[in-house]
């Protein structure tokens, strides 16, 4: 479910470091936004992360 549905960028994983050294699990999640896309001529409401807008809204399509 969270994806983009352009690029496939989804949630992944790492560690957290504190000064300790101590390593805890994390997760780093996409900023997913469900934005309403012309496809065709038809308006298809899409989860883009924020990149995708806004290279979307810079090519002249």
């Amino acid at each position: 479910m969270a994806k983009c549905a352009h690029c496939g960028k989804a949630t992944t994983f790492g560690n957290n470091r504190p000064w300790s050294k101590k390593s805890t699990r994390r997760t780093f999640k996409p900023n997913l936004q469900k934005v309403s896309v012309l496809e065709q001529g038809k308006l298809v409401k899409k989860t883009l992360c924020a990149r995708c807008i806004r290279t979307s809204v810079k090519s002249p399509v």
